[in-house]
């Protein structure tokens, strides 16, 4: 890097979920050249996992596909997926980003045709679906997948089953010979939009969902509710398909514990009470019981909590349970003391869902070395250089995210044309 006045004015935006897409479209409109660096196959992150979101509980794909829109008219964004950022070299002045990308196998001129999956005869895990089901090795990542355009599971590269994929193929998209590549790409500023992973719900020992094919995650009974999920939308039990009558809720599943997550984040009483939506619409006799340490919402949706506090079939328990315990046909048994009754308890249910937390994707350790400074927990603090967008900075709800994006635009605009 010279001097601040050959700065690039180029602006690279790490994370392609809600936060990086929102960063990267005001970025480019405002009149800058977008790098946008996505990990996955597709753009939209987490918010493109969820059923429905609030505060009107829109199916994702009515604010997604705007964005998208936003970003195929747009001439100024240049998207790279599989891809993320190896080194950052460089400081006030502008920097040079090293970025990988992995292969993917499948080039731009797909036509999503589907012949290629077709063609697949083995099956692999389904990310999209947080693992819950398969997909075929040659797999559309989703319905409303941008780019929407095929990926080739690694595993069947030099096989029998790799070369009948690509012979499906009728327009040539299939590439088993692309290897992972690196380049190097000057910007000058970076936005970190690295967004978030659930807790790791394996941690919680004591809540079983290792071994418990009847205990799920918040983020899992999404993809359940979901009409694109494995389920097609229908609320079932993991372990034999029977619709759920007793349902548990069980909030700060790691959260707000010095063991796991000491913070709140934000999120979950909202994600349970909309879970507990989800369920009464379904299926009419369901109960659903809530185990709270307290509820929390913030401004206007304080009176969702209170839709469903008005449901005679969810009934809230101040508790926070010790543990869950293998029962009788597979229903795993909630066990603990109500905090405001004394009573001990051991309840069965048919389906528990656990409230994981929010981590930042930082947490994972794979973060290469930036000109900023994290908290204790992982998050970015958005100080000097650094920039951060969305849920790499703090717990934060998707409009909340949205209004850290265009926060961290109007800085990465700011940083790339005034003159320091």
């Amino acid at each position: 890097m010279t001097d601040s006045t050959s700065r690039s004015r180029t602006i690279m935006v790490v994370g392609g979920g809600i936060s990086g897409i929102t960063a990267a479209v005001e970025a480019a409109e405002a009149g800058h050249d977008v790098v946008l660096i996505e990990k996955t196959p597709t753009l939209g992150g987490r918010v493109a996992q969820m059923n429905r979101y609030f505060p009107k509980l829109c199916h994702p794909t009515c604010g997604l596909e705007i964005n998208y829109q936003r970003i195929k008219k747009s001439k100024r964004i240049k998207l790279f997926t599989m891809s993320t950022v190896e080194a950052v070299k460089g400081g006030s002045h502008g920097y040079t980003v090293t970025v990988k990308t992995a292969p993917r196998h499948v080039k731009p001129n797909c036509t999503a045709c589907g012949d290629c999956g077709q063609a697949a005869t083995s099956e692999v895990a389904n990310p999209f679906n947080y693992n819950l089901d398969k997909v075929k090795a040659a797999y559309l990542p989703h319905t409303m997948a941008f780019p929407m355009r095929y990926v080739v599971d690694p595993s069947v590269v030099g096989t029998d089953e790799g070369r009948a994929i690509a012979a499906a193929c009728k327009v040539g998209a299939v590439d088993l010979d692309e290897q992972e590549k690196s380049f190097d790409i000057e910007v000058g500023a970076i936005v970190w939009a690295t967004g978030w992973r659930p807790y790791p719900a394996q941690n919680l020992t004591a809540y079983r969902w290792a071994d418990l094919p009847n205990v799920v995650t918040n983020v899992e009974m999404e993809r359940l509710a979901s009409p694109d999920g494995p389920t097609k939308g229908r609320i079932v039990r993991p372990s034999d398909g029977a619709v759920p009558k007793r349902v548990a809720l069980i909030q700060c599943a790691g959260s707000r514990d010095l063991n796991h997550l000491p913070y709140c984040s934000r999120i979950c009483c909202l994600a349970s009470m909309k879970h507990a939506a989800y369920v009464r619409e379904q299926i009419a006799d369901a109960t659903v019981d809530v185990y709270y340490i307290d509820l929390r919402a913030h401004d206007k949706l304080e009176s969702f909590i209170h839709r469903i506090q008005r449901d005679p079939q969810v009934r809230f328990i101040k508790s926070k349970p010790s543990r869950i315990e293998p029962g009788a046909g597979d229903n795993p048994m909630v066990c603990g003391e109500n905090t405001l009754t004394r009573d001990i308890y051991a309840e069965p249910y048919d389906l528990v869902v656990l409230a994981t937390g929010m981590q930042p994707s930082t947490a994972e350790g794979k973060m290469p070395s930036f000109d900023g400074d994290v908290d204790d927990y992982g998050f970015i603090f958005s100080d000097g250089e650094a920039i951060s967008a969305g849920v790499a900075s703090g717990p934060l709800d998707v409009s909340m995210s949205v209004q850290s994006a265009t926060a961290a635009a109007l800085k990465a605009i700011r940083a790339v044309t005034v003159a320091r």
